[in-house]
């Protein structure tokens, strides 16, 4: 397979990579044939898994605007994956000029084409690092940079905590990142269930049997079981529901039914 001139040397072109997988999920073009061949294998199962690809994007830049309305201007952003159109950067600085953000990945593709994107920018960085390794990113130089931590963050795990097993203790990633935070910090969070949804246990287990050949596995999780990494924190409401029924733009109902797949929600720390 031929390398393309954006991927960086050392990755492993036929392992999928839950990051350009996503990316092709959202029409993007920083994908390899293995990551579309698992990409096409799921959607195959669950037809309508873009669109709650774009149901994820859009409750982010939602949530992003509330806290930037609620005075917020500083951003860290872990898993934040492959740059496309509408980052975290470009909706908070749109709206607050000189507004900080982080992003913070672990694949090597993400981390290269979002330092390409952010060149130029003082008030935004990446950097290399794993949300299993919380203190390694609260003591990066890029984030002391950027992040004032002794005042709020928004800390965003969109999409990623799903892609972290029991047994590598997200719950203690998130309480660790949270403790470093400021109260008045909020936590944006989403993540896949199939509890509420359109689809149905066998399909979510089968879409978790896709990913189990990829670089991270899928782990599907309870309401109940999301709802402990607010531990420490306040919801806004209306508190961890839907993706499209937090704070719409539109009319929820207008969405289509798979939009209504996983959780999101925001928490305040106290």
């Amino acid at each position: 397979m031929d390398r393309p001139s954006w991927a960086p040397q050392g990755i492993d072109l036929s392992v999928p990579s839950v990051s350009r997988i996503y990316d092709y999920y959202l029409g993007g073009s920083h994908n390899f044939e293995v990551d579309r061949e698992a990409a096409r294998k799921a959607i195959e199962i669950m037809p309508g898994l873009p669109k709650i690809m774009q149901a994820n994007r859009a409750f982010m830049r939602r949530a992003v605007r509330y806290a930037v309305d609620h005075g917020i201007t500083q951003f860290l952003d872990i898993g934040s994956g492959i740059p496309t159109f509408g980052n975290v950067h470009e909706v908070t600085q749109s709206i607050s000029p000189g507004a900080r953000v982080v992003y913070v990945d672990n694949d090597p593709v993400a981390v290269a084409h979002s330092g390409a994107v952010l060149q130029g920018n003082p008030d935004a960085g990446i950097v290399a690092a794993d949300l299993r390794k919380p203190r390694e990113i609260l003591d990066n130089p890029e984030v002391a940079r950027l992040l004032d931590l002794g005042k709020p963050v928004a800390l965003l795990l969109v999409a990623v905590l799903h892609f972290l097993p029991e047994e590598e203790d997200p719950q203690i990633a998130v309480a660790e990142l949270r403790d470093a935070l400021a109260p008045g910090s909020l936590l944006v969070l989403t993540h896949a269930s199939t509890e509420g949804g359109p689809i149905s246990e066998e399909q979510g287990d089968q879409v978790q049997g896709v990913y189990r050949k990829a670089s991270s596995p899928l782990v599907m999780r309870s309401r109940a079981q999301v709802d402990r990494f607010f531990d420490g924190f306040e919801y806004v409401e209306p508190g961890l529901v839907s993706m499209p029924h937090w704070r719409p733009d539109t009319p929820p109902e207008h969405e289509d039914p798979m939009a209504f797949t996983g959780f999101a929600g925001v928490g305040r720390k106290a």
